[in-house]
């Protein structure tokens, strides 16, 4: 009430033109409740779509194509639905981060080429190759979430191969 009355007494200076701003962005943006909902409506999509697609490449002659489409697409969408909790900006944000940006650049490198493989050059072997690629992409940027995980992972590979 306290602001309509200053925008109607003319009171209402250029300094405010930060807090209208601020008033807009805090208007526009979902409650925490409708960030879960969407993250999970979201997240259960992608996680349906890969498998559907694991199921469809049994099918005979199309289901290999099938199998690329549904998991790519269950991917786009389990990669979406973290927006969801965090925001669009802030999640491209962290997806940029120096210690997310390869993985970041492989896995939608993957998630391309796997689709480019399919459609455009028609070679299935090297859009099962890339599916697998979007696999390992997927996993190792899911993992740079989780504080030294990927340094440990990374010893542990190292002492193997000693």
């Amino acid at each position: 009430m306290d602001k309509l009355k200053s925008v109607l007494s003319g009171t209402d200076g250029p300094n405010e033109n930060g807090n209208i701003l601020q008033a807009a962005n805090e208007a526009s943006t979902l409650g925490w409740g409708t960030r879960v909902k969407g993250f999970m409506i979201c997240f259960v999509i992608g996680v349906t779509c890969s498998i559907l697609g694991v199921c469809m490449l049994f099918i005979p002659k199309v289901g290999i194509l099938l199998f690329i489409i549904f998991y790519t697409f269950g991917n786009i969408c389990s990669l979406c639905s973290t927006m969801f909790l965090m925001g669009p900006v802030k999640q491209l944000k962290r997806m940029c981060d120096k210690t997310r940006a390869l993985a970041t650049t492989i896995m939608l490198t993957c998630l391309v080429l796997t689709l480019c493989a399919a459609f455009w050059w028609v070679n299935f072997g090297l859009a099962l190759l890339f599916c697998i690629l979007q696999v390992l992409a997927f996993a190792w940027y899911g993992l740079s979430y989780i504080p030294f995980i990927r340094d440990a992972i990374l010893k542990i590979i190292t002492m193997c191969v000693k």
